[in-house]
């Protein structure tokens, strides 16, 4: 699957890069949707593509859509904060005529701890699992409308400091969608197990996105990973268990599965291909696997 960097962003609607902000800062810019819909209407339409990008996205989107991250479909009705990350492939596309609102994007280096305080990966709102798209209110959308029309002013500004504050108009946004998740996303407890757990599920998170058939899955079964976060394989089958009600092979299955899906309706690899780089010995064993997760051949979900 191709990644999108922030330079397709400009090239596909033909914008002008801000050069100085890729050379000082790292890259942000705001924009509004409409603008974007007329742009993408002038170059003869066509939806947003399903790809990963190599940079942050915070949007408020106002009008029916449907949104999909991976391979989970998510109904928009009226108005929606939706966070991408570089780490998942992601689209939407409009099911009315009414849209509107407003996006901004940046790149790691905008938001370097050194700049930001912070480590985006570390923060709820970009934890695996995490819910990347909120319903809102319409109160709640004048205020995260408010914020936009801040970014756009002080971005357009001659502020020497402007950056900084741009930074905490990013992070402002993502705490408001923080707020919106429930409390033990937010909160989890801190005990032995949650930190075996959580560890496991970071370290099976690195193992994705596959963006090459070159690449391969280092790591790709439970005494794998056991050994990894020095743990006996049957403390953390319990624990994991106990955590999500499923056992580690069966997480790194679904996990496994899921990248499975991912390939082979967005990319052009072969099954071959797919199957090597998720570790497969054989084809054959892939299809087996694939099979067992969702009652269809490779080939026959393709299609």
């Amino acid at each position: 699957m191709e990644v999108r960097t922030i330079d397709d962003f400009y090239k596909e609607t033909s914008l002008l890069v801000p050069a100085e902000i890729n050379k000082e800062v790292g890259h942000f810019n705001v924009f509004q949707i409409a603008d974007m819909i007329a742009i993408r209407a002038r170059k003869g339409g066509g939806e947003m593509p399903y790809n990963r990008r190599a940079y942050y996205k915070i949007s408020l989107i106002c009008g029916r859509n449907r949104a999909e991250y991976a391979d989970k479909v998510i109904e928009i009705e009226t108005n929606a904060l939706l966070f991408a990350t570089p780490k998942i492939p992601y689209h939407y596309y409009p099911l009315d005529d009414q849209q509107s609102g407003s996006f901004c994007v940046f790149t790691d280096a905008f938001m370097l701890p050194s700049k930001s305080g912070v480590v985006l990966d570390d923060l709820p709102i970009y934890q695996p699992g995490s819910v990347p798209v909120f319903q809102v209110s319409d109160e709640a959308t004048d205020e995260i409308r408010y914020i936009f029309r801040k970014m756009q002013k002080e971005l357009a500004s001659d502020y020497a400091y402007k950056y900084d504050l741009l930074r905490t108009y990013v992070l402002e946004l993502i705490h408001f969608g923080q707020k919106l998740q429930p409390a033990t996303s937010l909160y989890p407890t801190h005990t032995a197990s949650s930190r075996i757990s959580s560890l496991f599920i970071e370290l099976l998170e690195r193992q994705f996105p596959i963006e090459s058939p070159r690449q391969q899955l280092r790591l790709r079964t439970a005494k794998e990973y056991a050994g990894q976060l020095a743990v006996h394989v049957n403390h953390l089958n319990k624990v994991l268990k106990a955590q999500t009600g499923k056992t580690t092979t069966e997480i790194i299955s679904n996990r496994i599965a899921q990248e499975a899906k991912i390939l082979l309706k967005q990319t052009d690899w072969s099954v071959s291909e797919i199957s090597n780089s998720l570790g497969f010995e054989e084809v054959a064993h892939f299809s087996n696997f694939f099979r067992k997760q969702t009652t269809l051949s490779p080939v026959a979900y393709r299609v």
